[in-house]
């Protein structure tokens, strides 16, 4: 890599000594030169942008290096023994059925559960969420012994809870308050959305995608700026639309299926051929518009939607940014019952596979190793992904 790097650095000297524009993969003519001439180095100056032959030398180190097929390391506490143990767990907005996140962490419970022998209180909120609170009070005077949030709204009031019961170890998914209690599993969202960006970039026909966010938070914005700077990555000129169903503190848009499916409508309508969704049980309207029209794709969220959702909406699903909320539930509980208590934060990114993209169904198998590429240019720095949109 270092070789290829010092010849870049030499190739791009003498472009600059003849004159020649290097614009590598383009700029996104957002905040960018006039396109005078006057620019050389503008890949440097956009995180989402690299110069193809950097590209080109990471996906030859990929394929030369085949494929890390890592074991998710699931069984390795198996033998610990949880019996006499609790553990319970308040789920988001839309609870169980969601097909998505709240799904994954229920899945991550039952394994550990099946695995360590603990018993289980695995409770939903109401429709809005206003009982998150109550929930986890619930489970904490029933001295259960760990208590995980499902869900950045957790934040606030996890931590309040867990202030009032300092023996009782709680976790949260997607928010990390210090607390010497509370275990955050956070992650890098952004990361995940870059590769399926670049999937989508690399699959239009129209040179126009969309993205349907649930709620317009900082959690979710992140979704969205990676998956901007994935399709920028791959061409600056491809048209992005990007909607949120609510505004916080409506949580709604998390499961409004029909909304979900009339802003999905309107994007396919505008020209868009390809829709990602970070919207929870919305995404099932995304989905279900998806396969009427027929010509068109979506793009999955947390789980591997082509397999939750199933036939034969999954015709129309051409990847899904992974979200391992399972191995980090899990891992939390695994933890605890080894005998770490101890609060602080975890962050699953690509480095770890904590996030990544699916490949079920073979629609996206030919770019592969481009994505491959991408990804390892993420992990050692060279993209830096932004966690906030427009940035």
């Amino acid at each position: 890599m270092r070789k290829n790097l010092k010849s870049l650095r030499l190739l791009f000297a003498l472009l600059a000594v003849f004159g020649l524009v290097a614009a590598a993969c383009g700029d996104d003519g957002e905040d960018t030169g006039t396109g005078d001439g006057t620019e050389t180095t503008e890949p440097a100056d956009d995180p989402c942008v690299v110069d193809q032959d950097a590209l080109d030398a990471a996906i030859a180190a990929v394929e030369e290096g085949g494929t890390d097929d890592t074991d998710e390391g699931t069984d390795d506490g198996a033998d610990l023994d949880g019996s006499g143990m609790r553990v319970g767990m308040v789920y988001d907005i839309g609870g169980k059925g969601d097909q998505s996140f709240n799904d994954a962490a229920f899945e991550g419970l039952t394994r550990a559960q099946e695995d360590f022998g603990f018993e289980v209180e695995d409770l939903e909120p109401s429709a809005g969420g206003e009982n998150r609170g109550e929930l986890l009070q619930l489970l904490a005077d029933e001295d259960y012994d760990l208590i995980i949030g499902v869900g950045f709204a957790f934040e606030e009031i996890i931590a309040e809870v867990a202030g009032n019961y300092p023996d009782i170890t709680f976790a949260v998914v997607d928010a990390a308050p210090e607390a010497d209690n509370i275990k955050g599993l956070v992650f890098a969202e952004e990361e995940g959305s870059f590769l399926v960006g670049a999937a989508a970039a690399l699959t239009t026909e129209t040179d126009h995608v969309g993205f349907i966010g649930g709620v317009e938070s900082p959690l979710i914005q992140k979704f969205e700026a990676g998956f901007v700077c994935g399709v920028h990555a791959v061409n600056p000129d491809i048209e992005i639309d990007s909607t949120y169903i609510t505004q916080p503190p409506d949580f709604a848009g998390f499961n409004d299926p029909a909304r979900g499916g009339e802003i999905a409508s309107s994007m396919y309508e505008d020209g868009a051929d390809i829709v990602y969704h970070a919207a929870g049980g919305s995404g099932g309207g995304l989905f279900e518009t998806a396969y009427d029209n027929g010509d068109v794709w979506a793009i999955g969220v947390d789980s591997d939607q082509y397999l939750t959702v199933g036939e034969p909406q999954n015709e129309r699903i051409l990847t899904s940014m992974l979200k391992e909320v399972d191995v980090a539930v899990y891992g939390a509980i695994e933890d605890f019952i080894s005998g770490d208590t101890a609060g602080g934060a975890t962050v699953f990114d690509l480095s770890i596979d904590g996030v990544g993209y699916s490949t079920e169904g073979g629609f996206i198998e030919e770019h592969v190793p481009t994505l491959e590429g991408y990804k390892s240019l993420i992990i050692d720095g060279t993209i830096e992904v932004p966690d906030t949109p427009g940035s």
